[in-house]
């Protein structure tokens, strides 16, 4: 997603008042709570209100240039990982999120991090071995869903398929609260909520 795409997520809400966000289609004021599309070329997220997401549910409306962001949360309960097949995947970190670009035909994987979503390089055979050889990268809708993985220090691994806006919900998440190297025990504490929310939110497969 371009920067502009994730400002709203990436934001500080200390810094100052939050700004009316309205429908950039149409202009209408949206609350809060609002559906999202991608502008798919750009990789731009795009808010929407109810009416106008309404037009892009069929993926080929408008010539496909925008998909609307779904908001169905999938888990798959008997996805397994293990040390080696994350290394290949080259994520510096615990957490990352994998999407299908539909423009440049691959899949990208990003992680959180500080100073926002950072992409990582990726290849197929770390993917296909990986992450897309379990039952949720056959779900994956490209575009506008992702497949967000974590792994714990207990040896479990969380892989969950979700909108991609939860994925910058996540990222902005960890700019808000992350302190110092290892980001803190108020950092950890919300990834953890945001977290269980997600599996709470999710169905199996």
């Amino acid at each position: 997603m371009t920067v502009a795409g994730l400002r709203r997520f990436l934001a500080d809400p200390r810094d100052r008042e939050p700004a009316q966000e309205t429908c950039e289609l149409c202009a209408t004021p949206v609350p809060a709570q609002h559906p999202h599309l991608v502008q798919v070329a750009q990789r731009r997220m795009v808010c929407a209100c109810g009416p106008c997401a309404f037009l892009f549910d069929n993926p080929g409306a408008g010539g496909g240039g925008h998909r609307r962001v779904p908001d169905r949360y999938l888990s798959d309960p008997g996805f397994r990982l293990t040390d080696a097949q994350w290394d290949a995947l080259q994520v510096p970190v615990g957490m990352a999120f994998f999407l299908r670009n539909s423009v440049q035909d691959r899949v990208i994987a990003c992680y959180p991090s500080p100073a926002g979503a950072t992409e990582s390089e990726l290849s197929l055979q770390a993917w296909t071995s990986g992450v897309g050889g379990g039952r949720l990268a056959t779900e994956l809708a490209p575009d506008v869903e992702a497949l967000l993985v974590r792994r714990g220090k207990d040896a479990r691994t969380d892989c969950l398929l979700v909108p991609i806006d939860a994925c910058y919900r996540l990222v902005g998440l960890v700019r808000l609260h992350w302190r110092g190297f290892d980001g803190g025990a108020d950092a950890w504490r919300e990834i953890d909520r945001f977290f269980d929310d997600l599996r709470a939110a999710a169905r199996p497969v």
